[in-house]
This record gives C-alpha cells, structure tokens and sequence, in this order.
C-alpha cells in the first residue's frame, strides 16, 4: 500500500479501538486516574490518532529509497539504511507480527523509563506521519525535510501544551505497525507475517490489492480519509 493509505488506517484503528484498550486492567495509568471513566482526552485520542499513523509508517523504513526515508532528511535516511541492513532488506523483518509486538512492548518499556526516548519517538510518529499524507514539497527532498521538522515541532509542542500524557504510546505504536502488516498483506505481494519462518502471507487470498492503482487512489485513500473524519466526530463528540 502507498503511505497514506497505511497512515490513514493507522489512525482509523486507533480512533476505533483506543477507547476500549485503555480500560483494559492496568492499562489506565495515574496519570489519566483523575479522568471519568476510562476514556482518553480529546487531545490523548487526536495525539494517539497522529501517532499510531506514523507507526502505521515505521515497517516502511526498511526502504531507503521510499519517500518516507526522506521525512527529516539525512537523519531518516540513515536510520532506514540501518533498518534495511538489519531486517534483511524491504519487506522482511519489519513486516511481521513478531515485529509489531516487539515495537510496541520495546516503546512501552523505554517510555516508562526514559522520557527523552519516548519524546523522540513521538516526534519521529509525528513527522512519519505528516509525511505519509503528503506533507513536502515535490521535488524537493531538504525543503520537504525543513518544512516537516517545522511543523511536527509545532505539533508536538502543541500536544505538550495541551497536557497530553503518553501512558497509551506502547499500544498506539504497536497497532500502528500491525496495520502496516495487515495492509500489506492484502497487497499482491503479501507479508511474512510468521518471520522468521519463511512464506508470505495473502489476506484475503483473492483480493490482491496492486499498490498505488486506481483502486487505492480513487477508492481506498478517499474511503479511509471520509472514516477518520467520520470517527473523530464520534470520538469527539459530547455524549
């Protein structure tokens, strides 16, 4: 799939399920004990949104030569050099379960006890997913790099404004990455989910959705771009 399409569904499933997931049994931290009930604020639900979107980016960065690599310019080109080394090129390690699980449970711990870490990542969320809808100038890799930094140090100084706690990054991160999985897997190419035991998998078998068609641009983009609007209006909304 094409990045705004997994940005996109990214933020579709968190607005979807967030809710649920944090009043799962120790999920609720004491930092969100003083709200009613278990649900986050407006501004934790719309961060957790643009997080997960940016997570939902984070398996691509084992292409270099993705327009993703370029986000912060050489800063993300690097580190996508490093995770294609290390995951064995495009579409292997990075795209599987065992990768999902290990980004989410790896945020969670290093959130816990290093709040510098957790801001990186938060940052690096925000700007993979500016990226991935779009934000930059055609052409113009450094150009799209300083306008992307610019605005995702707005956002995130934003959200710090606004009193969001990240007590939820873990699972925002994790769900991210496992929608890219999923979305890839209904590509004609597939995914190795069950890495590293070899074989890619189809889901469903007969869909073989061809990245970047018409079906993605005309159909799917706008479908999940009309979802996420259609969700933040009910998450948002007074009950």
């Amino acid at each position: 799939m094409m990045g705004h399409s997994h940005a996109l569904s990214g933020a579709a499933v968190w607005l979807a399920v967030a809710p649920a997931l944090v009043a799962l049994p120790g999920v609720v931290s004491p930092e969100l004990a003083t709200l009613t009930g278990p649900i986050l604020t407006p501004s934790e639900l719309v961060a957790g949104a643009v997080v997960c979107a940016g997570a939902a980016m984070l398996p691509d960065l084992d292409h270099p030569n993705a327009t993703i690599a370029q986000t912060f310019g050489p800063a993300t080109w690097l580190l996508s050099k490093g995770v294609n080394a290390i995951s064995g090129g495009h579409r292997h390690a990075t795209h599987s379960l065992l990768f999902a699980v290990a980004a989410g449970l790896g945020t969670y711990f290093l959130s816990e006890r290093y709040s510098v870490a957790r801001d990186i990542l938060v940052v690096l969320m925000i700007g993979l997913a500016l990226r991935a809808v779009g934000i930059g100038v055609p052409g113009r890799t450094i150009t799209s790099a300083v306008v992307n930094i610019v605005l995702t140090a707005a956002l995130y100084l934003t959200f710090l404004m606004l009193g969001v706690t990240y007590s939820w990054i873990g699972f925002a991160i994790g769900i991210g990455c496992l929608v890219h999985v999923i979305g890839d897997c209904l590509t004609e190419r597939g995914c190795p989910v069950l890495w590293p035991i070899k074989g890619r998998w189809l889901l469903p078998f007969d869909i073989g959705i061809k990245t970047g068609k018409t079906f993605e641009k005309q159909i799917l983009g706008p479908a999940l771009s009309i979802l996420v609007l259609a969700l933040l209006c009910l998450r948002l909304m007074p009950a």
